[in-house]
This record gives structure tokens, sequence and C-alpha cells, in this order.
């Protein structure tokens, strides 16, 4: 399983990371779209459609972030709609976790099929959006991410139910403690202080988003990264509720040693907006 990991791993860095890293954003923005379509394929199956209709599915999320794509989109960040995105990732991502596995299946199939997508085609909007700004600010946002993931990992490992007592949502996620949680936002205010300083020593010619918030003021730089570290959660444990539902393990088995695609961008779904709509509040 390791050994599947790295390979996969380092097969996906050698193909993003030259796309990521061109003089154009448009290369990036091709083979993402290819795997949030990919992403589509998984959600169809997750919500119980067959294959054909999967398949199809995942033609509309392409179809979906094409258009936006060609309809300029990828250009303009609009503070409107990153604020709408945001706010309905707060109030449905809280919502779903209280309600838990169980009140998943309730919900109507047309509601979570066009939610899923939705969510899916304005993550990599927001993405797109994100790598015309710059790198510097895109990686920013994505490893934000990854810092709460691996920081939550260790401090879960090192102090889990030390001091709570109590696993963070046990019927969606057992593996995952409030310690986890804190360690993952002390992770992420480490990496916001550190990289608004290195942008600061280097002279970036594009500020992060930690830079950004920083020009705002220290008080919303701390409360912004440990806002956006808590929806990082947010979007493991949605995507962990709606895979427990559905009775598997993982989204697909698309990436050998880590699943599928929602399996590897679960947290970036809410992140990637609110991110947008952070650094749009900050410096329009």
């Amino acid at each position: 399983m390791l050994k599947q990991r790295v390979i996969t791993a380092i097969v996906l860095l050698a193909i993003l990371l030259p796309a990521l890293f061109w003089s154009s954003p448009q290369p990036f923005l091709a083979l993402t779209l290819v795997l949030i379509a990919a992403g589509g394929w998984e959600w169809g199956r997750l919500v119980g459609l067959g294959g054909t209709a999967s398949l199809a599915l995942g033609a509309v999320t392409a179809v979906l972030c094409a258009a936006a794509w060609a309809s300029g989109a990828t250009d303009g960040p609009s503070l409107l709609l990153w604020v709408a995105v945001g706010a309905a990732w707060v109030l449905a991502g809280g919502g779903l976790i209280a309600a838990g596995v169980e009140g998943w299946p309730r919900i109507p199939r047309g509601v979570r099929l066009v939610g899923g997508i939705a969510a899916l085609v304005l993550a990599w909007l927001a993405m797109a959006q994100a790598r015309v700004i710059g790198i510097n600010f895109l990686l920013s946002v994505l490893v934000l991410v990854w810092m709460a993931d691996i920081a939550a990992y260790f401090a879960g490992r090192a102090f889990g139910l030390r001091f709570t007592r109590r696993r963070l949502a046990p019927a969606i996620s057992p593996g995952k403690s409030w310690e986890g949680v804190w360690g993952g936002m002390a992770g992420v205010l480490v990496l916001a202080f550190a990289w608004a300083w290195a942008d600061q020593a280097w002279q970036a010619q594009v500020p992060s988003l930690y830079s950004r918030l920083a020009a705002a003021g220290l008080p919303i730089l701390v409360l912004a990264a440990i806002f956006l570290a808590a929806m990082s959660v947010v979007g493991d444990l949605v995507e962990s509720l709606i895979k427990r539902s559905a009775g598997v393990k993982d989204s697909s088995g698309l990436l050998p040693g880590h699943g599928g695609v929602l399996d590897r961008v679960d947290a970036l779904l809410p992140t990637l907006p609110l991110a947008m709509m952070l650094a749009r509040l900050v410096a329009p």
C-alpha cells in the first residue's frame, strides 16, 4: 500500500507540477478540469447512479467548468459569488455534520446531485482564479490544507484523547480527535506567519493569501487561518459521512493507494472558495 501511494504521488506530481509552474495558467486549468470531471463521475457513484449515468455526470461537470472558462469567469474573481458560496458551505456543511450519516439519505437525490456538482465546479473555478492571480497565491491555499491535515495527524497521534476524552465525530470518522483539530490549526498558524514573513523577506511579486490577510491586521490573519483550517475539517467530514452512507471506503480506485479524486480534494472543496472570499474581502 505504501509503495502504491508513493508511486501514485510521484506520477501525479510529475504531471501537475510542470503544468502549475508553466508560464500561463492554461495547462494547469486543463489538467485540473479533467480531475474535477473524474470527481463528478465519482459523485454520481456515491449518490447511487449507474455506470452510464455517472459517466454522464462527469461529462456535465467538465462542460460546466469549460463553459466557465470560456466565459472568462476564471479571470475575474467575484466577491458576491464567493460570499454566497462561503455562506452556503458554512451552513450546509454544519447542517450535514449535525444530521450525521443517517441524515444524508433523507435529502432528495436531485438536491444531492446538484449540490455535489456545484461544489466541484465552484471549487475548480476558485482554483482557476487563484492560479490566474499567481502561483504563490494558489500554493499558499493548497499548502494550508496539506498542513492542516499533516499537523492534525501527528497531533492526533501524540495527544489524541489526552485532554478532551472524546472523539471529534465518532459516528462519521472515528479516528479524528479534537486534539488533532487543534494541532491542525496550530500548524496552519505557524505556516501563515512563516509564509507572510517569507513574502516580505523575498519581496514576492504576487502576495500569498497570508500576506493579503496580514495587511489587514494580525488579528484578521489569525482568525482567517483558524477559520480555513476548521473548514478544511468540515470538507473532510462531509465526504466521510457521504462515503459511510454509501457503504464505501474510498470514492473510487482511480488513484492507487490514495482512493479517488474526491478523497484527495474533499478538504479543498470548501477551502478554495472561502480563501477567494477572504482575499476579496481584505484586498478588493
